[in-house]
């Protein structure tokens, strides 16, 4: 998996903007963005949420839902033992039933991610083609305090390293300060430090952390920000604060995706993280995904679950419907 070069992203910003992306020129562009109504966009989520979808997909979409999972742990206690141990379960999620699908990808913390290649072994490539990516957290996570020095290092390590995707965080501090042009250029930088010696780039995934942007209409700002600057995909969340993935901020995001998609023709990925535990409520967001962007989203390079209690949820669901005790409860309304 590879995103734009920085230059296609600097360029194509430019001429979307009609200027250099500074601060004036994107806070022109950022303010005529139409605000949202948000009584109007938790209603419509809440009308996705209670879509039926068909006996017969249960087990499709349970399936589906594993094969979109970044397996993660971060912990400040995290050890190489733990890591091979989610890589192992990332590679089998169910060892009674060989026909689980593997995870996209484990998330782990740069220094990690050496541990997570040597136990992925064969099985560490691209998810759209049924193998696993590693995937490093970098710059500052969670909080993203330190200079940009120290965010392109964290950044390149883990590239260095084997880190087929890097999930950044933006400085919310200076995106809430209005200082779009700073959060422009650092999203473009570590863009930029995600390139490998041979030309091609780890994917980068842009962390909102949606949950101090306050308002809906600061998430629409950022994440248009975060895709101008050249972000593969747009993520909610780092699962630190709280509130982390909800629906209507995931159907939001969607929605910007879909018309930077009608605009330019690029496909952006979206990744809700933090909160998804039940295999009931991941449903729910393919469907707002089918429904805003369509199925085509509905694969690794595109759409992804920042979860790890999910698994098990689904594993749980996917037993019951092989041992014949399956309750239609578990999910979301039966046609």
């Amino acid at each position: 998996m590879s995103g734009t070069s920085l230059v296609s992203a600097r360029e194509r910003a430019i001429a979307v903007l009609g200027g250099e992306p500074d601060d004036a020129t994107l806070r022109r562009y950022l303010h005529g963005i139409s605000g949202v109504d948000a009584v109007g966009l938790e209603q419509r989520a809440a009308g996705l949420g209670s879509r039926s979808i068909k006996t017969s997909s249960k087990q499709w979409a349970l399936d589906r839902i594993i094969s979109l999972i970044d397996l993660t742990t971060l912990e400040g206690a995290d050890t190489p033992g733990k890591v091979r141990s989610l890589a192992a379960k990332a590679m089998n999620p169910d060892p009674a039933d060989a026909s689980t699908p593997r995870v996209a990808a484990v998330c782990v913390y740069g220094d990690m991610v050496p541990f997570a290649v040597e136990a992925l072994g064969g099985a560490h490539g691209d998810p759209d083609d049924g193998l696993i990516s590693v995937a490093a957290v970098a710059t500052a996570f969670p909080s993203g305090r330190a200079s940009l020095d120290i965010k392109l290092a964290d950044t390149a390590e883990a590239v260095a390293a084997g880190a087929d995707e890097i999930d950044m965080v933006i400085d919310r501090g200076a995106f809430l300060a209005g200082r779009y042009g700073l959060v422009f250029d650092q999203i473009a930088a570590v863009k930029e430090a995600c390139r490998r010696a041979d030309g091609s780039s780890a994917s980068l995934k842009v962390i909102l952390e949606t949950g101090e942007l306050v308002t809906y209409d600061n998430v629409r700002r950022a994440s248009w920000l975060s895709i101008l600057a050249g972000g593969d995909f747009i993520k909610t969340s780092t699962g630190k604060v709280a509130p982390a993935a909800t629906l209507p901020v995931t159907l939001l995001m969607l929605e910007v995706v879909r018309d930077w998609h009608l605009a330019t023709g690029q496909r952006i990925g979206v990744k809700p993280a933090g909160g998804i535990r039940s295999s009931k409520d991941a449903i729910k967001y393919l469907v707002t995904v089918a429904e805003i962007v369509g199925e085509e989203w509905l694969q690794p390079h595109l759409f992804r679950f920042g979860a790890s209690s999910l698994l098990n949820d689904v594993l749980l669901q996917r037993q019951k419907i092989a041992t014949g005790h399956y309750s239609g409860a578990d999910y979301v309304t039966i046609d």
